[in-house]
């Protein structure tokens, strides 16, 4: 699976938009487009940044890099120590990743807008300073595969990716190897 559309350039706003898998609005989260590598494209999500989902909003209290891969069905943040819960790594297992220009850039101080959409599929792979690494959200995934109607096939995709990325994110391997570090020190030095 290769995300479709066109990418932010380093610079651009970016709107991450998710959605639930029968259309119900989740987390709208800004940010700004820092470059690509071979993994995806990267994403800085400053501290004191506001971000929503229906019932909820709230101003962030770090940094975070959001990855958005090539290839897979997933979304991931990284965190560092100063993120003052415990989270460092965090999965989104995800469908439907694409992207959407909504505007150009105006010249110099007025960069183009990119959206981020991507379906949430419930399932997260999370690294703990405190519990390690561990899948969360089993409960939901298995309470919306009913109510949602969720297809067989998508179930045992969601399933198969989810295995996949908590060994990679076990084992330090892709995009999971402190790569992130670097992302985030360069989103740091650009945009604080």
């Amino acid at each position: 699976m290769t995300t479709a559309g066109e990418g932010p350039r380093p610079g651009e706003l970016v709107v991450a938009r998710n959605r639930k898998w029968d259309g119900s609005p989740h987390w709208v989260v800004p940010g700004y487009g820092l470059g690509e590598d071979d993994h995806g494209w990267w994403i800085y999500q400053g501290r004191g940044e506001f971000i929503s989902r229906p019932g909820a909003a709230l101003h962030t209290r770090s940094d975070a890099v959001l990855l958005v891969p090539r290839e897979g069905r997933y979304a991931v943040t990284f965190y560092d120590d100063t993120n003052p819960g415990d989270f460092r790594v965090y999965v989104d297992l995800a469908w439907d990743l694409s992207w959407r220009r909504i505007g150009e850039p105006a010249g110099e101080g007025h960069p183009g807008v990119v959206e981020f959409h991507m379906v949430d599929m419930d399932l997260d792979v999370i690294r703990s300073a405190r519990h390690g690494v561990f899948v969360d959200d089993e409960d939901e995934f298995a309470a919306h595969t009913e109510t949602m109607e969720y297809p067989a096939e998508l179930v045992a995709a969601v399933r198969d990716e989810c295995a996949r990325l908590h060994l990679a994110v076990r084992d330090a391997t892709g995009p999971f190897d402190g790569i992130s570090d670097a992302w985030l020190a360069l989103g740091r030095k650009e945009h604080t």
